[in-house]
């Protein structure tokens, strides 16, 4: 029988890498720390118009994005910031015309 090589992933390296190389959006600089949930909003909604990387509509790339970041924070994320991107994702959704969720 053969053997099972499974390469080591050094914690933190992963999601840098993805971020990378996958075809994720070119973010402006400090998107996830302004305070305004709108203001998140209208810079992913760029990010998302702009990119040449992405494979989706920008719509879901953009949500895709915001859910990255909140998913790799965990539970290291603040509530105050936590409110404030699950905030921008209602906002995001106005932008498109999407419907809110409950």
């Amino acid at each position: 029988m053969g053997r099972l090589i499974v390469a080591e992933i050094k914690p933190g390296n992963w999601s840098h890498k993805v971020a990378e190389t996958s075809d994720a959006l070119d973010l402006e600089p400090g998107v996830f720390t302004l305070e305004d949930p709108r203001a998140i909003a209208r810079s992913l909604r760029r990010s998302a118009e702009r990119s040449r990387r992405r494979k989706t509509d920008p719509f879901r790339s953009a949500m895709s994005m915001l859910n990255y970041y909140i998913n790799r924070a965990g539970c290291k994320l603040p509530e105050e910031r936590r409110r404030h991107l699950e905030a921008a994702k209602d906002e995001l959704r106005a932008l498109y015309g999407r419907p809110r969720r409950r």
